[in-house]
């Protein structure tokens, strides 16, 4: 990449650190998707050795790129967004992932379809980091900033795509007891 496009694409990516999430850190203020996106990105660098047959390396690539569309959209809580909304993201992303230099428009719009189709054990894994750190953050932000719906939600949110791996079936235990203890935690 040209070093007048690679700064035009990072300029682009940086909004991330302004397009703030449903979710407050635990100093009281709004997370930011590039924050979300990072801590996924490292989630993976972590567990690696627990899925020695994926490519990890592509993980980690769809954990750093999984969010970029809402460069153009913002963030939607996933219980709030709509086909509409889906679209219009996916349309505004394809758009500007076409315009990139190759072989990064190639690539990250192969990752984006395998991301989409969640057919590979590489997707569905994203996919449940990017589940399991929304919960995680939850649980790490101050009680007062949930919504009622979050109480259930956090409960149950990402165990469809853990029940076939121990390894995350186990993490998304231990993350539940955390949620679990929470709510009893607040409300007592």
């Amino acid at each position: 990449m040209k070093p007048e496009e690679l700064l035009k694409t990072l300029h682009t990516i940086n909004k991330l650190k302004d397009t703030t999430r449903h979710c407050y850190t635990p100093g009281g203020r709004h997370e930011s998707v590039a924050e979300h996106s990072w801590r996924i990105t490292a989630m993976a660098y972590f567990i690696k050795d627990e899925f020695p047959d994926l490519d990890m390396d592509k993980v980690i690539k769809m954990c750093l790129i999984h969010d970029l569309g809402e460069v153009f959209t913002g963030d939607i809580p996933s219980f709030d967004k709509t086909k509409e909304n889906e679209n219009t993201e996916e349309k505004l992303l394809n758009d500007w992932v076409k315009s990139l230099p190759e072989p990064f428009s190639s690539e990250m719009a192969s990752l984006y379809k395998e991301m989409d189709a969640l057919e590979t054990k590489e997707a569905r894994l994203y996919k449940t980091l990017d589940k399991l750190e929304a919960v995680i953050s939850h649980n790490e932000s101050d009680l007062s900033t949930w919504i009622e719906k979050e109480y259930t939600l956090n409960v149950t949110y990402g165990e469809d795509l853990c029940a076939d791996h121990p390894y995350l079936k186990a993490f998304r235990e231990v993350i539940k007891k955390e949620t679990l203890d929470k709510i009893e935690k607040g409300r007592a």
